[in-house]
């Protein structure tokens, strides 16, 4: 085990850290994290519901009708990520010229030639026409280099510093929006109670908080009067004790030149402990860059009310096994009590108990059915595969034996083995980040959300720091490991629901472009 100094200790402490949790991370350094294995892929024949347009509007219809009797529902957005790579194609081109090349020759890059021909398009197009006109110039007038300064660097727009939430997305008459703005114009949609206020909460970067919060307040009163709500905003950041320590190629600790350890942001997996301070009957998470204008916004708008419908109806089976498993002893229950539960378990949670063997005792058949029913649930919108790199729905192994429904990334796959790479490579569907979570028990006491975690489904990667390489370590993932001990249902959205922004030039995508 690596030795640590005392002011190691001290570093680490101050974090909020503890030295065992930091032994914890050497040692998954040393030993890596098994490979999931996966038994099927969910699909519409078995895992993966595709509701018909009937149940899409009455599942839409109960989650008003619940909303309108008290419902409190809480938006929930990763939006703490910097959109340096959103314009990484602008930054290898800026380089580029700085080293020599000749803008013509940049321009046959065809992100590049993309970005220039249509550059009119984007909805900062008129932020950058004003920075233009005081240079006595129309944009088209810029030198291709001065123009891509104007766009990423802090003598302009400053967006490749910026987070994807504070990069104008759309184009509108009245005015233009950031991605924010669509998450408060979406909101109001679906995450309004029956009060009329909209709660969000954004989890942001330390360094971009305050701009956040500025952006909010200048725009908040003017989202409240259109949609006649108000906005409740919270704000988080993730947390240093959960940034994981960085190591060398032998396994011990990397340290800067001044000695001290050094810590790496440890993935979305880190803000499992920003959601489990928040409360609310409902939670739906989405990430920042996944928005569209208002005129694309119906088909989302009802497939999360849905979703949210088909998570109520689905919580008061699973409170109604709880109520009785939790207020009854085993000999007070018939059989039958025990068959139906065990039957809804399996086919509609679609969890199989340990080698397909049903438990024969009452008494053992009641604790495993208390521990399955009583976990936090989500019900997780899935696309039409549609090549995008990332995780899927599938089958899974648990820990215990079970098998049950997962979010699988990629990297948790053994391509090796010829039966995991054939069941990964039938995967129909694609996980888009689409979900909506309930995180309390029957009695409406909160779950926390800590204990239904699987440590051993992080991932360990290659970075670099002042030019020497490192090996940095993730948490399980907030959507994979860190629910992986969630009740899951699967359901298929349409894939017009799904329009991330990877890259600038996604916004020329006609989904992104105004009427």
């Amino acid at each position: 085990m690596a030795m640590f100094r005392p002011e190691d200790i001290s570093q680490i402490t101050a974090r909020g850290s503890s030295i065992e949790t930091v032994k914890q991370q050497i040692t998954n350094f040393k030993s890596g994290f098994p490979l999931l294995q996966i038994t099927e892929a969910a699909s519409n024949y078995h895992g993966l519901i595709k509701l018909s347009e009937s149940e899409i509007q009455k599942y839409a219809s109960a989650f008003d009708d619940r909303i309108s009797s008290g419902l409190e529902v809480l938006k929930f957005v990763p939006a703490s990520g910097a959109a340096s790579r959103m314009f990484k194609s602008l930054f290898s081109a800026l380089e580029a010229i700085q080293k020599g090349s000749s803008p013509s020759e940049v321009l046959k890059e065809s992100e590049i030639a993309k970005f220039i021909s249509q550059i009119d398009h984007f909805a900062f197009y008129d932020e950058l026409k004003s920075l233009a006109s005081k240079r006595n110039l129309k944009v088209q007038e810029l030198p291709l280099q001065e123009l891509l300064e104007l766009t990423v660097s802090k003598i302009g727009l400053n967006y490749g510093n910026l987070p994807k939430g504070l990069i104008l997305f759309h184009k509108y008459p009245e005015g233009n929006r950031t991605a924010t703005e669509e998450h408060f114009a979406e909101g109001a949609s679906y995450s309004r109670n029956s009060t009329g206020v909209v709660s969000i909460h954004f989890t942001v970067s330390a360094e971009h908080q305050e701009a956040f919060e500025k952006h909010v307040a200048d725009i908040k009163s003017g989202f409240e009067k259109k949609f006649g709500v108000r906005y409740q905003i919270g704000f988080s950041q993730q947390k240093p004790s959960t940034d994981t320590v960085a190591v060398t190629h032998e396994n011990e600790p990397f340290r800067k030149t001044d000695g001290s350890l050094v810590f790496r942001p440890a993935g979305h997996g880190a803000l499992l402990e920003n959601l489990n301070d928040l409360d609310a009957d409902l939670i739906f998470i989405k990430n920042i860059d996944n928005v569209v204008p208002d005129h694309y916004k119906k088909t989302t708008i009802n497939h999360k009310k849905a979703l949210g419908g088909v998570l109520l109806n689905l919580q008061e089976q699973i409170f109604n096994y709880q109520k009785m498993l939790n207020e009854y002893l085993p000999a007070m229950l018939e059989s039958a009590f025990y068959a139906e539960a065990s039957n809804f378990l399996e086919n509609v949670l679609n969890i199989s108990p340990p080698n397909n063997l049903l438990y024969s005792e009452k008494e053992e058949l009641h604790h495993y059915l208390i521990r399955k029913f009583n976990r936090p649930v989500r019900v997780c919108g899935m696309v039409k595969n549609q090549g995008e790199p990332g995780g899927g729905p599938f089958f899974a192994l648990n820990n215990d034996g079970t098998v049950s429904l997962q979010i699988v990334e990629s990297s948790q796959i053994n391509f090796n083995d010829p039966g995991q790479s054939r069941i990964a490579k039938n995967a129909t569907h694609f996980n888009p980040v689409d979900l909506v979570c309930a995180i309390r028990n029957f009695a409406g006491e909160k779950y926390n959300l800590m204990y239904f975690t699987d440590p051993k489904t992080g991932f360990i990667s290659m970075k670099s720091k002042d030019g020497k390489d490192l090996k940095a370590q993730e948490l399980p993932g907030l959507w994979n490991g860190s629910m992986s001990d969630w009740n899951t249902l699967f359901v298929e959205v349409p894939v017009e629901t799904f329009n991330p922004v990877k890259t600038v030039t996604d916004l020329l995508r006609k989904e992104h472009q105004s009427n």
